[in-house]
């Protein structure tokens, strides 16, 4: 153990969503960094913000969703080329041509919320982005948000009974609509210490000089 001590933990707030792929690339460049510095300060908290807040609550079909957002599949693979680079270089798989669905991930962000108030956000988050990009599952299904929950240890049938109702909806658009309102307009964004803002998915040397200067190395 190094010789600073760290008097209280230093907040890490992440604004990010599970079907943002550069929020998936900088959690594992951040996790790089945490596993090099395991006494590192951060307490960390996940927060909700929708990269497609009007997405319908079903979500919809990925070809029809490329089609809208990039003008078709070629128009994607151009916007997602930098992606596909990042991850491989970051160890990451992505299955874009697995992907059928688009979804809406309201549903998710409440799945991360549950699993915070159980000391499992991260492991959620972290369960989200696997399911999403590398299995090409559809974390909008409840079914599948279910298995997921139950992945880490979550009560499944507990969290189908909650995603039945309207159970904290209202608090995750707050949230989302709280994180646009200070000026937050793309994700991966996050807040150190409840001041400065590191935005995109920055690489593990970034995150270990942070740490360096929050640890007063």
């Amino acid at each position: 153990m190094p010789d600073t001590i760290i008097e209280r933990p230093v907040k890490l707030d992440i604004m990010s969503d599970p079907i943002c792929p550069w929020c998936f690339i900088g959690k594992a460049h951040l996790d790089v960094a945490l596993a090099a510095n395991p006494d590192h300060p951060f307490n960390i908290e996940w927060h909700p913000f929708q990269l497609n807040p009007d997405m319908p609550r079903d979500g919809m079909g990925r070809r029809d969703y490329l089609e809208g957002k990039f003008g078709g599949k070629e128009g994607a693979v151009r916007a997602y080329a930098p992606v596909v680079e990042h991850a491989e270089k970051a160890g990451l798989k992505i299955d874009f041509e697995g992907m059928q669905r688009t979804p809406n991930t309201l549903n998710a962000h409440r799945l991360i919320h549950w699993a915070g108030i159980e000391g499992r956000q991260t492991a959620a988050v972290a369960a989200l982005f696997k399911a999403y990009f590398t299995d090409a599952r559809d974390i909008g299904d409840k079914d599948v948000l279910a298995d997921i929950a139950d992945g880490i240890e979550m009560d499944a049938s507990m969290v189908l009974r909650l995603l039945a109702t309207d159970e904290d909806t209202q608090s995750i658009k707050d949230r989302d609509a709280h994180s646009r309102a200070m000026g937050i307009a793309s994700v991966p964004t996050f807040i150190v210490g409840g001041q400065h803002a590191v935005p995109g998915a920055q690489p593990p040397e970034l995150w270990a000089k942070v740490i360096a200067e929050v640890s007063g190395k």
